[in-house]
């Protein structure tokens, strides 16, 4: 499965199981170096973060009301540019 497929079949699934604006909840685990990266995408009031028990990660969780399944993608794009992201 190639990068293009995979983008499309995810957005068709965003498409099916929301109705357009709708909440979306993204969730990611940072190295904590990265954390400010991430955060940087969202609005801060949407935005929580927990601390890993060691310090190393944190776990940042945001729920935002989105317009469109493309914009939920845009976001996903720019924070798998950032090392060390991991999407739940």
């Amino acid at each position: 499965m190639n990068y293009d497929q995979s983008r499309d079949e995810f957005k068709d699934r965003l498409d099916q199981e929301h109705s357009w604006p709708s909440w979306y909840l993204f969730k990611f685990i940072v190295p904590s170096s990265k954390e400010s990266e991430v955060t940087a995408l969202f609005p801060p009031e949407n935005t929580t973060v927990k601390h890993s028990s060691k310090g190393n990660y944190r776990s940042v969780s945001v729920k935002i009301i989105m317009e469109s399944s493309e914009e939920v993608m845009r976001i996903y794009e720019k924070a798998y540019q950032i090392d060390g992201v991991l999407a739940l």
